[in-house]
């Protein structure tokens, strides 16, 4: 077995590991600074210490460097507002070059070795002569990253339907595949725009209950399923599938009874 430590770069995003420093404690949220694979970063601890099969990290797992000292957060805050600055002048940049991308974020290595642009658009976009100007206006190596919509939604924020911040931008680490047959499966409605988040995705909170619907459908009879209640034979024309009541349309009633799921037998 081996100690890391969970780093998140992001206040949700991904967690990676990284090998504690000799004899150093670290506490939830408390900023780090990390060496990657391209370049240092500040992080916040996720997991402030976890024990994992040797066989389960990467054997080229890097140590933290060191807990962030005042002067490596005036920095980050310096790298913040320059990229911030680098924001407006790219977007500038972009419609000069009349692009056809829209600039989501700009962020700054801690050593600002390296510049990251992150933007969104329908197809490919050539960018090359883009990228001249920026690396001769910031002096450094540029790297314009195309995401979805999904991670435009996580990087800025919002309201969903629901009245509450997104959840991929306030705890959701990764996104989870999400299928049109999830809603049929919880009886909801077909609308796309009543099963959509704001990115114009599937709403990923439809994955929450997905597995206790399932488990219920296997359990609980289908609809136009012949059944055996307490009053005789009927046939299954509503589910209730959470709180696993059954709708049936008894042999000889035109409107249906209702029967908890243990009181029916499936013909």
């Amino acid at each position: 077995m081996i100690t890391v430590v969970g780093i998140r770069f992001k206040p949700s995003g991904h967690i990676y590991y990284f090998l504690p420093e000799v004899n150093q404690t670290y506490n939830y949220g408390q900023k780090v600074l990390v060496e990657t694979q391209q370049s240092k970063q500040i992080g916040l601890v996720a997991i402030p210490q976890k024990e994992i099969n040797k066989e389960d990290v990467p054997d080229d797992l890097k140590p933290i460097i060191r807990i962030a000292s005042a002067e490596d957060l005036h920095k980050e805050a310096e790298n913040k507002q320059d990229a911030a600055d680098a924001f407006q002048i790219a977007k500038a940049k972009i419609a000069d070059h009349d692009l056809e991308m829209k600039l989501i974020s700009v962020e700054y290595s801690f050593d600002r070795a390296k510049m990251i642009f992150q933007f969104t658009a329908d197809g490919r976009v050539d960018f090359r002569e883009l990228v001249k100007d920026l690396a001769s206006i910031f002096k450094t190596r540029i790297e314009l990253r195309q995401i979805g919509v999904r991670d435009e939604a996580k990087l800025v924020g919002g309201i969903g339907p629901c009245g509450r911040q997104l959840c991929c931008s306030t705890f959701l680490g990764d996104f989870m595949p999400v299928s049109i047959k999830m809603a049929k499966d919880q009886n909801l409605s077909l609308n796309q725009t009543k099963i959509s988040g704001l990115c114009g995705r599937l709403m990923c909170c439809l994955k929450y209950e997905n597995d206790l619907y399932e488990e219920a459908r296997r359990e609980l009879p289908d609809y136009g399923a012949r059944v055996k209640t307490p009053d005789g034979e009927g046939k299954v024309i509503g589910l209730n599938l959470l709180d696993r009541v059954v709708q049936v349309r008894l042999m000889n009633k035109e409107t249906g009874v209702s029967y908890d799921a243990d009181e029916l037998t499936k013909i």
